[in-house]
């Protein structure tokens, strides 16, 4: 694979917490602005912007890529702008108006048409047409708001992946099911797949619904394979049913950058401060969106399953989600019986490993359903149980609030986006802005629309006590302020009392959320557990 080179003396600008994990902008020692100073004020910020939202949307929602490469251009000023899950790094300034540069340029160029797709970024082992020939591609029609225009240009394709130690395997993609809508592709691709060799009647995968999901996390990062292994060996016996609660993976594959690729040239340039990634895909089970449900009942039956599954996987196989989201809360019907399911375990982690975990990787979640504190530049973790709780409240929230039904988006023509459809798009500080007026405010009120009316009462009850509980944080985080003020001053203070910031101080515990989800409209919901049956002495 050729190399990708930009310029030398790349340094690093910045570390920018988003979504999962950290994203750095590195660049050359004079900053963009310092290069355009000749040009418009505040061109440079707005083409960043524009840049940005370029390759945010060609990554997340273009044909299966690991990064992307644009160049900015003002008049006869150019800059190569690299983009990837890790980091945005930019080249120096060339001018145009200069002949070496100008060769420069369109030696880069010249590169840039010979490189293979891998180097260009598509994921390695898709077989598909404009591939092949470029020409077969066309202008995209109008927006569709249900499906992007390179979906189609996925479906019907092929993707071999490797099998075992040696082996392959195809699979034929069909209808792309769900994309990220998180900064940068940070989340997973699900497609729709069948297999090549299905009706050979060897196939272990034949007869099974199938999907495939890609995603691109940390190398480091243990796969949702090995959390879901380790979830199976204790769900025997009473624990069993946990098992309609988990996905099942019947694969799981990693597919490393090779030495010539950019990112191990970013490795090699930056060491630490560039995180290496993998591209890895699982075969799993095809389940249902949460638009599959059909009744208010139903939903509520869904979103107290997924807080018992969360509950068993946190105390027994000790595993924290981290991610909980619209998207990765799914159903799976079974007997006649609808399951919620906790799917996509990708950003779980070890409880025994949460204090070696560094502080920049936290902050980890899916923005608009991410925990108020995670929103804070000073917020230095660790993420608990309670940040997936109160995770749960906002996809509640965001349901009930956008949506007329399971199946059907509220449009808003008068007033323009709902506030809570803005959160997709705004960042941490407008975010922990609007999340505090809800969380800290005493006269806070949910508005769901009229079909998701039952859930009025969760959401006060959920916000109360997140309410109570910041309001006791806040006044710990106080009262140990003055005693170390009062121990500065040689004074005599008073011992400051335990807090469990775990719970909140007990205000919003596992215990607290099951007491308020174990019914809906004043009926009992399906308790699943012999644990919170015997809580709740709920009859078997």
């Amino acid at each position: 694979m050729p190399k990708i080179s930009f310029s030398k003396g790349f340094t690093r600008r910045s570390n920018t917490p988003v979504q999962s994990t950290s994203s750095s902008r590195v660049s050359s020692q004079d900053t963009f602005e310092d290069d355009l100073k000749r040009t418009k004020k505040g061109l440079a910020k707005k083409a960043r912007q524009q840049l940005g939202g370029y390759a945010r949307d060609a990554i997340s929602f273009g044909f299966p890529r690991s990064h992307f490469i644009l160049f900015i251009v003002d008049s006869q000023l150019v800059r190569g702008v690299f983009y990837d899950r890790s980091a945005i790094v930019e080249s120096g300034i060339l001018d145009l108006g200069k002949s070496k540069d100008r060769l420069i340029f369109s030696k880069m160029i010249q590169q840039l048409r010979g490189l293979s797709p891998e180097a260009l970024g598509i994921v390695p082992g898709f077989n598909t047409s404009f591939m092949k020939d470029p020409t077969t591609l066309q202008y995209p029609g109008p927006a569709n708001d249900n499906e992007h225009p390179s979906s189609g240009k996925i479906q019907g394709s092929f993707y071999t992946c490797p099998y075992g130690k040696k082996e392959t395997r195809t699979v034929k993609v069909g209808r792309v099911l769900f994309r990220s809508n998180g900064i940068f592709g940070q989340g997973p691709l699900v497609m729709r797949v069948k297999c090549v060799c299905e009706g050979s009647g060897q196939c272990v995968w034949c007869g099974k619904k199938l999907v495939l999901k890609l995603s691109w996390p940390s190398k480091t990062q243990a796969s949702e394979k090995t959390f879901m292994y380790e979830c199976k060996e204790k769900a025997t016996g009473e624990h069993a049913w946990v098992l309609n609660h988990l996905p099942e993976i019947y694969y799981s594959f990693d597919i490393d950058f090779s030495a010539e690729s950019p990112q191990a040239q970013l490795k090699e340039i930056f060491g630490e401060k560039y995180e290496m990634r993998v591209v890895r895909g699982i075969i799993m089970e095809e389940l249902h969106p949460l638009s599959s449900l059909e009744t208010e009942r139903e939903c509520a039956q869904v979103f107290y399953d997924i807080v018992q599954c969360h509950h068993w996987a946190w105390k027994y196989p000790q595993i924290l989600h981290r991610d909980i989201s619209e998207g990765n809360i799914m159903v799976r019907e079974k007997n006649g019986q609808k399951y919620g399911v906790l799917n996509d375990w990708d950003l779980a982690s070890w409880l025994n490993t949460q204090n070696e975990v560094s502080t920049s990787k936290f902050r980890t979640g899916t923005k608009p359903y991410m925990a108020y504190e995670q929103h804070s530049s000073q917020w230095q973790g660790p993420h608990r149980f309670r940040h997936d709780l109160e995770s749960v409240f906002y996809v509640i929230l965001l349901l009930v609030s956008l949506y007329s039904s399971p199946t059907e988006k509220v449009r808003f023509p008068s007033t323009g986006d709902h506030r809570y459809e803005r959160w997709h798009k705004q960042d941490d500080g407008v975010l922990l802005g609007q999340k505090g007026n809800i969380v800290c405010a005493g006269n806070w009120q949910p508005f769901p629309q009229p079909f998701f009316s039952g859930f009025n009462s969760w959401l006060i009850a959920l916000q109360r006590s997140l309410l109570y509980g910041f309001i006791g944080l806040n006044m710990h985080i106080m009262m140990e302020i003055d005693a170390q003020q009062a121990r500065e001053n040689n004074e005599e203070s008073m011992g400051v009392p335990y807090f469990d910031d775990d719970t909140l101080g007990g205000h919003f515990s596992y215990e607290k959320v099951v007491s308020v989800m174990h019914r809906f409209k004043k009926e009992e919901l399906n308790t699943r557990g012999r644990e919170w049956q015997k809580i709740l002495q709920v009859p078997v």
